[in-house]
């Protein structure tokens, strides 16, 4: 038997890797989320009718707060944070509902009144919740993950063709052709490349894909000399936050959407990496994602939330490290205070970020149906689980108006292919195939962290 090495990590995700590596491997995973994360923020100011610095004060802070949440959730305190590969993000499950109160008279301070007290109350359930873990064996946790990769696929596509519909160039070849260009590099250097140079795949396309359309004239640093040098958040910058009843229970629901999509980003993360997720270690992902969203406003920011292309970047560079995303983290808060390094990142053309998207949100699909080819399908109803689950899921993904005109709440519920697909999946299961002993997830207690 080999004997272990004294300093071997127990568990995947608690590997540490040279500190160079560290912070390049950090740095892909903030290039693959960095457009995701600024999009809430400018369409919610946008909504409030503010100028372009104030637009620009809630990009930082959505940064800023994005990269302390993602330290909290992949270093932990004793109970907040998973200690997973998971980054943390504004969510985008909230964007509608909070422009909402922005256009009913609230403002932003009714927002952040809202997001304080939803929050704090998720961050009350957030030990109830996390004891749905006994009723997501493969079959539901398969079918999650695999929906998870397919919901991303229209934001990689949407990316490629420009971002924006009403932009000039939606949807051009030139466009078309420089993600298809990214997504290429991304292929040649995992086939012809050694080890090393497939783990930073991605970021290595999107350099030369971004070196590709400076030389095209598609991607532009002139913004750079006007960034500021340096710009620490001004708590309540907006206004002393305001607490209105139905903005509360609007933001409630919200809450308990991200409960669910975060619940199924542990287990996707947990699934790909090896590591074991226990009721324990969900409700202190939980309560890290509670706990950052019921700050935020404090700094000028929206719910948080894990981001599932993140995962994709796991699966396909087999980082398992922890400390990689925490370097991200860092990063993150570095962009906040520091908005100079954000013109950088900014300039960075959607379509090369769509081409890179491809493949990453894909490799999360695909992570998917490998935990379903494990799943039994013979004299049962797994099968018919599956199938459902998954068109449950993509109904909002190939129709987003579905839902419009059925009641607000019921809306928010499934507007979102993540959260659809969870529910369906767990309630078809629980319909079909009663919860045994052997469903239930089993972990060692030596394996799981107390704090």
């Amino acid at each position: 038997m080999t004997p272990t090495a004294p300093h071997a990590p127990r568990r995947p995700e608690d590997q540490r890797l040279p500190l160079g590596k560290t912070f390049a491997y950090g740095l892909q995973h903030i290039l693959t989320m960095y457009g995701g994360i600024i999009a809430p923020p400018l369409i919610i100011g946008t909504a409030a009718g503010l100028g372009t610095a104030d637009i620009g004060m809630l990009i930082s802070a959505a940064l800023f707060v994005s990269g302390l949440a993602t330290l909290l959730q992949t270093l932990g305190l004793p109970f907040f944070g998973s200690r997973l590969p998971l980054v943390q993000g504004v969510s985008f499950a909230g964007v509608a509902t909070m422009v909402t109160i922005v256009n009913g008279g609230g403002g932003l301070p009714s927002v952040f009144g809202a997001v304080m007290v939803a929050a704090a109350l998720g961050l009350l359930i957030t030990p109830f919740f996390a004891q749905v873990i006994r009723f997501f064996p493969p079959v539901v946790t398969g079918t999650v993950i695999t929906v998870i990769g397919l919901s991303l696929m229209p934001v990689a596509v949407r990316w490629a063709m420009g971002g924006r519909v009403n932009a000039p160039d939606w949807g051009s070849t030139g466009n078309i052709g420089l993600a298809a260009f990214t997504l290429a590099v991304v292929l040649l250097l995992n086939k012809v490349g050694n080890r090393a140079v497939a783990r930073i795949s991605v970021l290595l396309a999107m350099v030369i894909g971004t070196v590709a359309a400076m030389l095209a004239g598609k991607a532009h640093f002139s913004g750079l000399a006007s960034g500021a040098l340096l710009a620490l958040p001004q708590p309540f910058a907006f206004g002393w936050p305001t607490f209105e009843l139905p903005a509360i229970l609007s933001m409630l629901l919200i809450v308990l959407v991200l409960l669910t999509e975060t619940t199924a980003g542990l287990m996707a993360v947990g699934e790909i990496v090896g590591s074991p997720v226990d009721s324990r270690r969900i409700a202190n992902g939980l309560r890290a994602d509670m706990l950052a969203s019921a700050l935020s406003p404090v700094f000028n920011s929206f719910p948080q939330s894990s981001f599932a292309q993140n995962i994709g970047l796991v699966a396909l560079t087999g980082i398992k490290s922890r400390f990689v995303v925490s370097a991200g983290g860092l990063i993150l808060v570095l962009l906040g205070v520091i908005p100079a390094l954000g013109v950088i990142f900014a300039a960075i053309p959607l379509p090369v970020l769509g081409g890179a998207g491809v493949v990453l949100f894909g490799s999360v699909a695909a992570s998917g149906i490998r935990t379903l080819s494990k799943v039994d399908y013979k004299d049962n109803m797994n099968l018919v689980v599956v199938a459902t689950a998954i068109a449950f899921g993509m109904i909002p993904i190939v129709m987003p108006t579905f839902y419009d005109r059925f009641p607000g709440w019921v809306n928010t519920l499934l507007h979102s292919g993540i959260s659809a697909s969870c529910l369906a999946a767990l309630l078809l299961n629980l319909l079909f195939n009663p919860v045994r002993s052997a469903d239930v997830p089993v972990v060692r207690s030596s394996s799981v962290p107390r704090g």
